[in-house]
């Protein structure tokens, strides 16, 4: 089968070490199930692990890839789970298991025709629901929808300001509040950006800029660069909900104005297989669905990792592997 490769790490020139290339076909342990990948897309986990974050070196080389949907040995429309933990380890929640890990860690990825995963990670897919679509969820979207209904427990009326706009996990946020019911802030540096976060029901604000109100959430995964911003727009009992740091991770806490008025900082990871059935529904019921950037082929697939690193990416880009049946 034709797959994508991770064959070494470089930390200056990470597309130095991907090549697409023929693996064997995978081999399917006892509680796995086998899937013909349709769609994948890419994620910045498929970056880090080309310039030699968190992946040890010994591990290459390594099908990359987290995200797939396709069909299952049954022929029945499936999205894949990416996590693969164990529910005891992780108290009923596999995001909590220590020894977790993420499809391309332990694990051969989905950038390739075919990869074997857990049967309980199979999770199935309305025909309401394209293919590309799908692709875009267990990670950015997945995220997002556990930062806004496990971690901040979003209600419709609530207030939240996303910082940034047009990337895959923030444009999921923005999104996804909205359909949720609350009032939704949006920052960003370009007045397109904003348009477009208003053109989906948010209130586009300008990097740094004061809010009209203080809200009862934030999502941040950019860090160090708008931490500060971030902490000064919560309400006094709000909490930030935060799932990186993509500008560095060494912000001023601002710890005086965090416990003097009772703010709260929640971290977040991935989501659960049933959180991801929960954002299944979410999206059948109210017909929110992802902003896709554009679609490469698993062949040209250089060109969407180009693409992500030149920066200026409004949502996701989407890898095609095969001709939906």
């Amino acid at each position: 089968m034709i797959a994508t490769v991770a064959v070494s790490q470089n930390a200056d020139d990470p597309l130095a070490g991907l090549e697409v290339r023929e693996k064997p076909k995978p081999d399917v342990p006892q509680g796995w199930s086998l899937v013909k990948v349709v769609t994948s897309s890419i994620n910045m986990h498929d970056v880090w692990t080309l310039r030699g974050v968190g992946h040890p070196p010994e591990l290459l080389p390594r099908i990359l890839g987290c995200d797939a949907a396709g069909y299952d040995e049954d022929g029945n429309r499936v999205v894949v789970h990416g996590i693969i933990g164990d529910l005891d380890r992780g108290r009923g929640d596999e995001t909590l298991d220590p020894k977790r890990s993420l499809l391309s860690e332990q694990h051969e990825g989905t950038f390739a025709e075919y990869v074997a995963v857990p049967a309980r990670n199979l999770v199935p897919l309305p025909d309401g629901i394209s293919f590309e679509d799908a692709a875009c969820l267990p990670v950015a979207w997945g995220t997002a929808y556990r930062m806004l209904a496990t971690q901040a427990k979003l209600r419709a009326g609530d207030t939240v300001l996303v910082q940034g706009s047009a990337g895959g996990v923030n444009s999921a946020a923005i999104k996804l509040a909205v359909a949720m019911g609350a009032t939704v802030y949006a920052t960003s540096r370009t007045d397109e950006k904003l348009a477009l976060a208003e053109s989906w029901g948010a209130r586009g604000i300008a990097d740094g800029a004061r809010l009209p109100e203080q809200v009862d959430y934030v999502i941040d995964n950019v860090g160090e660069a708008t931490w500060s911003h971030s902490v000064k727009s919560l309400r006094p009992g709000g909490a930030i909900v935060t799932c990186g740091a993509t500008t560095g991770m060494n912000p001023s806490a601002d710890l005086g104005r965090i416990f003097y008025q009772q703010k709260r900082v929640l971290g977040s990871t991935m989501c659960t297989l049933t959180e991801l059935q929960q954002l299944v529904r979410v999206m059948e019921n109210t017909g929110v669905r992802p902003l896709i950037d554009s679609t490469v082929s698993l062949e040209n697939i250089r060109d969407g990792f180009e693409t992500l690193l030149g920066g200026d990416v409004r949502g996701k880009i989407v890898v095609r592997v095969a001709e939906d049946d």
